[in-house]
């Protein structure tokens, strides 16, 4: 299925949503769908502006691992088909520095994380081309 963002970004924020209208609704469950196809699932979203993000359930693609993506990455929430698009690879999403339950408050982790999807990290490039 293609999806195609209408929204239009003024500066990229790896903490915030891109567009608020996806904002308060409960989408635990929801397939996570990266630029070049499926990662797993949403186990977790947060919705706090400046400390937004998703955690999702790669199952088996990559040995069951949990990953947390910063809500910036999210492009597109498709609440009929239940989808999240992300406009990174799922190799950019394979490579995110590792995750555990105890690093949800660790703001060293965030800011490695967000330097990671960041300007002239992971997927930059791709992502302003998208």
């Amino acid at each position: 299925m293609a999806y195609q963002s209408t929204t239009t970004m003024v500066r990229w924020s790896p903490w915030d949503y891109a567009d608020k209208s996806w904002t308060g609704r409960d989408i635990t469950g929801y397939g996570i769908d990266a630029i070049d196809g499926s990662i797993g699932k949403v186990d977790e979203a947060t919705w706090d502006t400046g400390s937004s993000y998703l955690i999702v359930d790669t199952g088996p693609w990559i040995l069951g691992k949990k990953v947390m993506l910063p809500a910036g990455v999210v492009s597109l929430v498709d609440h009929p088909n239940k989808r999240v698009v992300v406009n990174r690879t799922k190799d950019q999403i394979k490579g995110t520095p590792e995750f555990d339950e105890s690093m949800l408050a660790d703001t060293g982790y965030r800011e490695r994380l967000g330097k990671y999807y960041g300007e002239g990290g992971a997927g930059w490039y791709e992502y302003k081309n998208f």
